[in-house]
């Protein structure tokens, strides 16, 4: 399994390798550092060897510079290339009390990439594997693929799988909350994709919770997150079949998440990340 991880001689740069670093560590997979240059610029062997210094052991990695029209195809041709399972970059842009401002490599990723990709926050820095997976669902066209690739991830790297539904918050904004009610469309869903989870994973590796609050940044403010998490969600329903595009409550999410995101196109045929 190969991860290609967008890099640059920046703090973004350093972002992306420490991510792709933590979710490879339990995989044997191996990272492609790629930078992409333009106007026929090459990088230097001193850049090849910062970017490989930052590599956590353990981990292989091998780097090349490729030049293209933008840092975004750039990354695309080197994952279709290599059958990449995931791209890896930094999200952050700027912002001061966020960790998550999308920039343009991150944001022109999410409308074309093919295969899933993973967003670190500004500042990410962990170095050991990770600890548990959570898997945002709701009942619109595509969790099945989000939970596909949540499930999947979780018991190869044999740590816990968390299931929490945003469906509450859509009722909530509509006048009907209605969290404890045992027919609920959210209360139903959780059931039925809980029981999927659990048939593929012990039932002691999989838990559910139904976050709740007046929007969705308290809503996610208020489920409690470890340091080593990791977010799967999908990709909107607007966007092309196997491709994605981030929707207006999964753009909500990740401005509020203190942890890295992974993002699923919608159709993928699951080969896992």
């Amino acid at each position: 399994m190969k991860y290609v991880v967008g890099y640059r001689p920046d703090d973004r740069g350093a972002d992306a390798i420490a991510l792709a670093g933590v979710i490879a560590k339990t995989q044997g997979a191996q990272l492609h550092l790629v930078n992409v240059v333009h106007g026929g610029r090459e990088a230097g062997p001193s850049e090849e060897k910062a970017a490989l210094g930052l590599v956590p052991d353990g981990v292989s990695a091998t780097y090349s510079t490729r030049t293209a029209e933008s840092f975004v195809h750039g990354l695309i041709d080197a994952a279709k290339e290599d059958n990449a399972a995931l791209i890896v970059v930094g999200a952050a842009s700027n912002g001061l009390f966020k960790r998550f401002t999308v920039g343009s490599v991150a944001n022109g990723l999410l409308h074309a990439s093919p295969v899933p990709v993973a967003l670190a926050p500004r500042g990410y820095n962990r170095r050991e594997a990770l600890t548990r997976l959570t898997v945002m669902t709701g009942v619109r066209e595509g969790w099945q693929a989000v939970l596909d690739v949540g499930t999947t991830a979780a018991g190869r790297r044999n740590v816990p799988l968390r299931l929490v539904s945003l469906v509450e918050i859509d009722q909530l904004e509509q006048g009907n909350f209605d969290l404890d009610h045992a027919l609920s469309p959210a209360r139903q869903h959780v059931n039925t994709v809980l029981a999927e989870a659990a048939s593929k994973l012990p039932e002691d590796k999989v838990t559910v919770t139904l976050a709740h609050g007046r929007n969705i940044e308290e809503a996610v403010d208020g489920i409690g997150w470890k340091s080593g998490e990791l977010v799967v969600v999908g990709s909107s329903r607007l966007a092309e079949n196997h491709k994605i595009f981030l929707g207006s409550t999964a753009n909500k999410i990740l401005r509020a998440l203190p942890v890295p995101m992974v993002v699923v196109p919608r159709d993928l045929v699951e080969q896992g990340i």
